[in-house]
């Protein structure tokens, strides 16, 4: 596994980090505790050391997995968690303001609850869940975060990018408040690449990439027949014609680089991979067998320059969430 500093934390962070939304449970659907735990154990053995995991996911039942599994280690493993919005919003909107959002009391109230679900005295990135850069200026929820701080209870400050604006976090990341930055990048939302990574690079912001492969789109797996079992959220991100869409989007991918559909997800991996301002991708991985496939491509080898130039033609601007 290759390593790669977290920006300005210092930390050195593994190139696949593991991403615990799906065993979460909720609105992701097929997840096995004891499986996800298994898989969490695999990926630490291949050297994975970085987890990204929510409140909200599955109202807690993620991040207590996280812990269980943390907690029979003996080697560091650095965790991101988040705090939701009070308001339950997302994404953030404009013109609601930062208190209605994440006010201190509740930015604290969540990370006390975060602790006792990971079973950890301390959080090592300590994440808002949307962000709007209106609240640079706004509110008392950065009162929260230097307290925090000063108890020890977090390392660090990052945020998580609303979906498809990149470029509503540049005004903070100027403040040199905050520490880490996630943001969606893929073959398809190459849009980072325009402000936003220049942006962090400069004041050495870490980038944690999520939706690596359009849940699952870029996988090419998802054929207009694919089904997926009652209550899965992928049913409505990939609802009405949007099946079909993908997979003739990832079909004119693998013809143009001449490869075959098995190779897209290692392709889409490398891709975002290939880029210097990224720190790490937090890949979906509910199964053993997910874990050793995405983990081996931590080897610190991106894609060819002709390679990545052929993937600029492939930008595809929508959004799948709405």
């Amino acid at each position: 596994m290759n390593y790669r500093q977290l920006g300005k934390t210092g930390l050195d962070v593994s190139e696949i980090g593991f991403g615990a939304w799906g065993i979460g449970k909720g609105i992701w659907v097929g997840a096995s505790d004891d499986e996800s735990v298994k898989a969490l154990h695999r990926a630490f053995d291949l050297g994975l050391n970085f987890v990204d995991t929510a409140l909200r996911y599955g109202d807690g039942h993620s991040e207590k997995l996280v812990g269980k599994a943390v907690k029979e280690r003996s080697e560091k493993i650095y965790i991101a968690t988040k705090v939701p919005p009070k308001n339950g919003q997302w994404p953030a909107r404009r013109g609601v303001p930062a208190e209605k959002a994440f006010p201190a009391e509740h930015v604290i109230g969540c990370t006390e609850e975060s602790l006792q679900n990971l079973g950890l005295e301390r959080i090592d990135i300590q994440q808002f869940h949307v962000w709007s850069d209106q609240w640079v200026d706004e509110g008392d929820w950065l009162d929260a975060i230097q307290m925090l701080k000063e108890q020890g209870k977090i390392r660090y400050f990052g945020v998580s990018i609303n979906d498809y604006q990149p470029e509503n976090a540049l005004r903070l990341i100027e403040t040199g408040i905050v520490d880490t930055v996630q943001v969606i990048y893929n073959i398809f939302e190459q849009a980072p690449e325009n402000q936003l990574f220049p942006a962090c690079q400069k004041h050495r912001v870490g980038v944690i990439v999520r939706v690596a492969l359009d849940e699952g789109g870029l996988t090419g797996k998802i054929t207009p027949e694919t089904k997926f079992e009652e209550g899965d959220f992928r049913n409505r991100y990939f609802r009405g014609d949007r099946k079909r869409e993908v997979y003739e989007h990832v079909q004119k991918i693998a013809s143009d680089l001449e490869i075959g559909l098995d190779q897209l997800a290692e392709t889409a991996l490398r891709y975002v991979l290939s880029h210097d301002a990224v720190s790490t991708v937090i890949a979906g991985m509910r199964s053993i067998r997910n874990v050793e496939t995405n983990c081996r491509l931590g080897d610190g080898s991106g894609l060819p320059k002709r390679v990545l130039e052929q993937l600029k033609a492939h930008r595809w601007v929508r959004n799948f969430y709405e």
